[in-house]
């Protein structure tokens, strides 16, 4: 899946960036184990707690506060700061419970959501993946590149 994305990324001219909780920069290790992926891939961030949402990302607390970590809004909030801070065509966010526990607001094991940034818009998705922890981040790294690549496709990020 990611050959496929850097493949259409690299003939489109394009970029992208990710900003990871759950998947703890695998949707990164996967990218860049691939050979020309500095082409294609401006950086990520690993905020994996809220402080680093925060601070590193520009997600208000305001929207922490409200909705908390795994949320619609937070998530389209990740997807905007790593674009901004990386200067990437696209970006991708992941948040979500990975396991073995409901996190502190009662988000269910395997509940994530995706935000992806583009040029005018923002969107995000919200998926219940099953499996233990290595499963959910698997899988949320492989819908966060499908997210990408649809996005690549149409040079704009719907979902």
């Amino acid at each position: 899946m990611e050959q496929l994305l850097l493949d259409a990324l690299r003939e489109r001219g394009l970029t992208f960036a990710a900003a990871e909780s759950c998947t703890g920069g695998l949707i990164a290790k996967r990218i860049t184990d691939l050979p020309g992926a500095s082409a294609v891939f401006r950086g990520g961030v690993v905020s994996y707690t809220n402080e680093v949402k925060h601070a590193v990302l520009g997600v208000p607390q305001e929207l922490l506060d409200e909705y908390g970590a795994v949320s619609a809004p937070v998530a389209e909030a990740m997807a905007e700061g790593a674009r901004r801070i990386t200067g990437a065509d696209f970006a991708v966010s992941v948040t979500g419970v990975a396991g073995p526990d409901k996190d502190e607001r009662g988000n269910e094991v395997g509940t994530v959501y995706f935000g992806i940034a583009g040029d005018t818009t923002v969107a995000h998705i919200k998926e219940h993946i099953n499996g233990d922890r290595a499963a959910i981040r698997k899988e949320a790294a492989n819908i966060a590149f499908t997210l990408l690549l649809q996005a690549a496709q149409k040079d704009c990020p719907t979902t």
